[in-house]
């Protein structure tokens, strides 16, 4: 089931969010643009969307759908939870992971000031990490935190990243006519993107923190 008046939706998604295109509200959704282009064209919404959204990001969906109410979840206290969704997705610290799926399997609870320290709380999504070629900084089975709103690419700093239909976890840094992926493991070389290759590369967003469970 669907319901109207995209523009309403989009316009409460861009102000709670705080994303700023239809190909960042894509990404969150777990989508292709064209479903988004698709959705404006029937000034239509599914329902699917609402929950995924309410869900994934603590938006009351009555709110959300209909523009009634308040949503959920203002400015919380200093000393509030947040829940940040935790998908089946998986970063591939090596050429790609195919497990690319944006549902949401679970939550954890973050203080939400010390998440405020490092970026956007409504943003922020954990995914883990399989393969070897970001260890010793990421090893495998490491669990990452990704904040979605942090797309400009810094040097040096790491990144979730999809590529074509796989998604990793990178190094990234920017040259005059090259993207560079670079892994801290020294037996993986640099990848060097040029041309039509850059625009196969989506930035998901920057690693802000990670953690590991001791075996």
């Amino acid at each position: 089931m669907a319901y109207g008046n995209f523009e309403k939706f989009y316009q409460r998604i861009l102000d709670r969010l705080h994303i700023s295109s239809q190909s960042e509200l894509a990404s969150l959704l777990g989508v292709h643009r064209s479903s988004i282009t698709q959705a404006k064209y029937n000034d239509s919404v599914p329902d699917a969307w609402v929950l995924k959204l309410s869900a994934g990001f603590n938006i009351d969906p009555y709110w959300l759908k209909y523009g009634k109410g308040e949503p959920e979840g203002q400015e919380p206290q200093a000393r509030e939870l947040k829940r940040v969704p935790k998908v089946k997705a998986r970063l591939d610290a090596g050429g790609g992971s195919f497990e690319v799926s944006s549902d949401v399997e679970s939550f954890y609870a973050f203080r939400y000031d010390w998440l405020r320290q490092k970026g956007h709380p409504e943003q922020m999504v954990l995914m883990d990490v399989m393969g070897d070629s970001m260890e010793p900084v990421i090893w495998q089975g490491d669990t990452v935190l990704i904040d979605q709103s942090q797309q400009d690419v810094y040097a040096g700093s790491i990144y979730a990243l999809g590529v074509e239909d796989t998604v990793m976890v990178k190094r990234i840094e920017k040259h005059p006519r090259n993207l560079v992926l670079i892994s801290s493991n020294p037996n993986y070389s640099p990848v060097y993107l040029q041309g039509e290759e850059i625009d196969t590369v989506r930035i998901i967003g920057r690693v802000v923190w990670m953690c590991r469970s001791l075996q």
